[in-house]
């Protein structure tokens, strides 16, 4: 038995929010426009920017996610599998490629109103060098395994 592997990997960003449908099945299904952006130098030395777009697919539990706290501009991590399709339109035959979303990772710094913000930083504690003695070091020492 051959061995094969189907996994893809993205960061970028959401073009526009999330498109969230329900299907007759009763499943859910939410759809994404993520942009990747890759930069080169081309002959001159001179710096470029190409933008590729990828279309999402999350289903279920995931799409219930992604709609709702993915907006337009969300950074996300996302990996999934290559899918192609065709369905047919106006008697024309078409032909999509997508990725269907295995998981995410929200990377924005905040999500407006989701228990994903960050949250306050606890004060580190800080001691006076009156707090530790001679004592406190010797015993410390004596910890030591060596």
């Amino acid at each position: 038995m051959a061995i094969s592997l189907n996994r893809v990997t993205l960061i970028g960003n959401l073009g526009a929010d999330p498109d969230m449908k329900s299907i007759p099945q009763g499943n859910s299904v939410c759809t994404i426009s993520l942009a990747t952006t890759d930069s080169y130098k081309d002959k001159s030395g001179e710096f470029k920017e190409t933008t590729e777009w990828h279309r999402i697919v999350f289903w279920d539990s995931l799409a219930d996610l992604a709609s709702k706290y993915l907006k337009k501009g969300s950074k996300i991590y996302v990996e999934g599998k290559l899918k192609h399709r065709s369905y047919e339109k106006d008697g024309i035959t078409r032909y999509m490629t997508e990725i269907q979303a295995r998981s995410m990772i929200m990377l924005s710094k905040e999500v407006e109103g989701t228990p994903y913000q960050k949250s306050a930083s606890p004060e580190p504690e800080t001691f006076d060098d009156a707090s530790f003695s001679d004592t406190t070091a010797a015993a410390a020492e004596d910890d030591i395994p060596f």
